[in-house]
C-alpha cells in the first residue's frame, strides 16, 4: 500500500541529504522560528518540516500537487489530525509489541506476537477505511482521493473478515497440525503447518466416521520428548511465523510512511492556525517554470519576524516580472534585510508546497536558494572578514547552477567601497550571464549606480521607504539608488532621545 501525499508517484524520503548550505539558510532566513511554529514540540513534525523546507521541489506540477492536498487539509483540519493520531496509535502499538513478544526469537512467540499485532492493526486499518468512506466526497485533491480509494478498495469489510478469521485460526488454541516426511538418516524434513480438517456442521461432526490415525502420548516427565516435540512444532510454525512477521512489518511500514507524510501537513496546519491567530494574511502562491522570470507579490512580509513579534507587520508590494536582478537600497534600518529575508522564506515555502506570508505571490521556481550575508569577524583571526566573504562566495559558486536564486545582504562591504563595488559587480555580472536570479541589498552607491539605467540586464531598483520627517515606512518602493542612507536620521533620533532624557532627569 502506498501513501503518495508528498509526491505523485513516490514516497517522501525522510533520510534524504539536506543541501550543503542548510546551516546558512537556517541562520540567514530565520527558518528555525518557522519550523518550531510548525512542529509545536512534535519531534517528527520538526524533522519532516525541516527536510521539506530545505529540499525544494523544482517542478511546477509537483508543487501544485502538494498545494491541492494542503488546501484539502486546511478545509478539513480535524480529519487530518484524526488520521495522524491513528498512525501515532499504530506506531505506539508496534513499540509495545517489539519490547514484549518480539524481544524473543522463538517461532511460537513470533507467531503469537505477529497475530496479536496484526489483529490490532486490522482494527486501526478499519478505522482508516471508515474515515475514507465518510469523507471521500469532501476531499478533492488527487493525493487524498487516491489514498481514500486505495483504503476502500484494499480494506473492504469482506477482506478484513477473512483476515480476522485466519488470524483466529493462527492462534492455534487447539494445537498445531504439522506434516513432515522422512529425510536422510530418517530425520524429519519439509515441516509444514496444516489447517485442521473440517467436517461440515455440528451434526456431521457427530455422525462422521473418523479417519484412521496413529497417535502417541509423551509421558509427563519425559522432558527430552517434550523438547523434541516442541522443536518439531516450531519447525512447522517457523515459515508461517516469518511470513506473518513480514506482513506485520509491511503494515508498520505503511503506517510509518503515512504518519511521516501526514506530519508535514499537520505542521502546515499548525503554522496556518498560528498565522490566523495573529491575523496575518497568507496565500497559496502561483509557481512558474524555472526558465521564466516571475516575481510579483502584494503584502509580502517576513514570516519569521511576524512570528517573533507582537503587533502588525508591514508588507511590501512589488511587480518584478521579467526582471533578473533586484537592487535594494535606501535608508538604514528601513527594513531592507527583513524584506530580503521575506523573499528567501517565501521562495522556500512555495517550493515545498506551503502557503506564503503575503496577500498574493507569484514567482518562478529556482534550482537552488543561496544566501550570502555579512558575518562577524572571525574570532580565531584565521582570516580577515573580507577573505571570509570571498571564501563563502567561492563555495556558492562551486554548488550553484542555472536558474538558481542568490540573496546578497551587504556583501563585500568589509573593504573600501570602490574595491567592494568592483568585486560585487563582476560577481553579479557573471551570475546574470549564467541565468541566475539575484537580489542584492547594499549601501554601496557606486555598485548600484553601475547597474542603474543599464539596458543589458533586466534590473529593478527598490528603495526602503522614508517619510519627510525621517521615519521609516518599512515598505520597499520602486526607486533608483541614492547617495545617502540617511544615517543622520538615526543620529538625530538617538541623540534627541538622549537630550530629552537629560532634560527630564534635570
Amino acid at each position: 500500500m502506498n501513501v503518495f501525499l508528498m509526491h505523485r508517484d513516490k514516497d517522501f524520503d525522510d533520510k534524504a541529504q539536506l543541501p550543503w548550505n542548510e546551516q546558512a539558510l537556517r541562520e540567514d532566513l530565520g527558518l528555525d522560528t518557522l519550523i518550531q511554529a510548525m512542529s509545536c514540540g512534535d519531534a517528527l513534525i520538526d524533522a519532516v518540516a525541516k527536510r521539506a523546507l530545505l529540499s525544494s521541489l523544482t517542478e511546477v506540477e509537483a508543487i501544485r500537487y502538494r498545494q491541492a492536498i494542503l488546501t484539502d487539509c486546511i478545509e478539513h483540519p480535524q480529519v487530518v489530525r484524526e488520521l495522524y493520531a491513528l498512525t501515532e496509535e499504530a506506531i505506539e502499538r508496534r513499540r509495545k509489541h517489539y519490547l514484549g513478544v518480539f524481544a524473543r526469537s522463538y517461532p511460537s512467540s513470533i507467531l503469537h506476537g505477529s497475530v496479536e499485532l496484526l489483529h490490532e492493526y486490522m482494527e486501526v486499518l478499519r478505522e482508516l477505511r471508515i474515515i475514507a468512506e465518510n469523507h471521500d466526497a469532501t476531499f478533492h485533491s488527487q493525493g487524498f482521493t487516491s489514498l481514500f480509494a486505495m483504503l476502500r478498495r484494499e480494506l473492504s469489510e469482506e477482506y478484513l473478515a477473512v483476515v480476522f478469521r485466519q488470524l483466529k485460526e493462527l492462534r492455534l488454541r487447539k494445537g498445531a497440525m504439522v506434516s513432515a516426511r522422512l529425510g536422510d538418516g530418517n530425520k524429519g524434513t519439509d515441516y509444514v503447518l496444516r489447517r485442521p480438517n473440517r467436517i461440515g456442521g455440528w451434526l456431521k461432526r457427530i455422525v462422521a466416521t473418523a479417519p484412521a490415525t496413529f497417535s502417541f502420548r509423551i509421558a509427563d516427565r519425559d522432558e527430552g520428548g517434550a523438547r523434541a516435540l516442541g522443536e518439531m512444532r516450531d519447525q512447522g510454525i517457523n515459515p508461517v511465523a516469518n511470513a506473518l512477521a513480514q506482513s506485520a512489518d509491511h503494515v508498520v511500514s505503511f503506517f510509518t510512511m503515512l504518519r511521516t507524510e501526514l506530519a508535514f501537513y499537520v505542521g502546515c496546519l499548525n503554522l496556518h492556525e498560528e498565522f490566523a491567530l495573529r491575523d496575518l494574511p497568507t496565500c497559496m502562491p502561483d509557481p512558474a517554470a524555472a526558465a521564466e522570470r516571475m516575481h510579483a507579490f502584494r503584502g509580502l512580509y517576513d514570516a519569521s519576524l511576524a512570528l517573533n513579534m507582537e503587533g502588525t507587520v508591514v508588507g511590501s508590494d512589488v511587480e518584478a516580472d521579467g526582471r533578473q536582478l533586484a537592487f535594494i537600497t535606501g535608508a538604514n534600518q528601513g527594513g531592507k534585510s527583513t524584506f530580503l529575508r521575506g523573499i528567501g522564506i517565501a521562495q522556500l515555502m512555495m517550493q515545498c508546497g506551503l502557503f506564503v506570508a503575503a496577500r498574493s505571490f507569484r514567482a518562478n521556481v529556482c534550482r537552488g536558494v543561496f544566501t550570502h550575508y555579512g558575518r562577524e569577524e572571525d574570532p580565531g583571526m584565521k582570516s580577515g572578514k573580507f577573505d571570509e566573504e570571498l571564501g563563502r562566495m567561492s563555495e556558492i559558486v562551486d554548488h550553484i547552477g542555472k536558474n538558481s536564486l542568490v540573496l546578497f545582504n551587504e556583501s563585500f562591504s568589509a573593504t573600501n567601497e570602490r574595491e567592494g563595488s568592483e568585486i560585487a559587480r563582476q560577481i553579479v555580472t557573471a551570475l546574470l550571464d549564467k541565468a541566475v536570479k539575484v537580489f542584492f541589498v547594499t549601501h554601496m552607491y557606486e555598485l548600484a549606480l553601475g547597474f542603474y539605467g543599464c539596458n543589458g540586464y533586466r534590473v529593478i531598483f527598490l528603495r526602503a521607504g522614508r517619510r519627510q520627517d525621517g521615519t521609516r515606512t518599512f515598505k520597499m518602493e520602486e526607486g533608483g539608488p541614492l547617495e545617502t542612507s540617511y544615517g543622520r536620521d538615526l543620529y538625530d533620533r538617538i541623540f534627541a532621545t538622549e537630550q530629552r532624557a537629560r532634560v527630564r532627569s534635570a
